[in-house]
């Protein structure tokens, strides 16, 4: 069995049912969903004139390899209704593969660690909250230190809020 970190996200329409849709359509789709953080709001990365995220880490265990993970996340993410239209630009949904294992994967599809896991602190902070001893293969840190040393300064927030639309 393997067992995969997910970060997943998204500022269009209304977050939190993308987000809850996201989560069954992993279980249904990647694996067994085995935790969930809470949901956190963070401003937009990247690209900041846009609505804000919600995000959440994912704890999915699975029989799948990494890459057939990524095509099933990819194929989750269009059933979803993810329309790529720019880098960084507002998506329904965006699911992201963090950590695989303690496996390191770098190839032109799929680089595993996430290659900027330590430099964002919007999937940091979730993920420290489900799996905040877990040593990162490349970096050799546990994730609550990565946290801690994240020089990302964007304000990320355990969200309590409604969707109004």
């Amino acid at each position: 069995m393997n067992y995969v970190y997910l970060l997943i996200g998204g500022n269009v329409g209304d977050r939190l049912h993308n987000l809850q849709q996201a989560v069954i359509t992993i279980g249904r789709t990647c694996g067994r969903v085995v935790r969930q953080s809470a949901v956190y709001e963070t401003a937009a990365w990247g690209k900041t004139d846009q609505q804000s995220f919600l995000n959440q880490a994912l704890l999915v265990e699975t029989n799948l390899t990494a890459f057939q993970l990524l095509e099933r996340v990819l194929e989750a993410e269009t059933l979803l209704g993810r329309v790529r239209k720019e880098r960084y630009g507002p998506r329904i949904i965006d699911i992201d593969i963090l950590l695989f294992n303690y496996d390191e994967i770098d190839e032109p599809d799929l680089v595993i660690p996430h290659p900027e896991l330590q430099n964002r602190r919007f999937a940091l902070t979730p993920l420290a909250e489900i799996a905040p001893g877990y040593l990162h293969p490349v970096l050799g840190k546990t994730i609550q230190t990565l946290l801690a040393e994240c020089k990302d300064d964007l304000e990320v927030k355990e969200w309590t809020g409604s969707e109004s639309q």
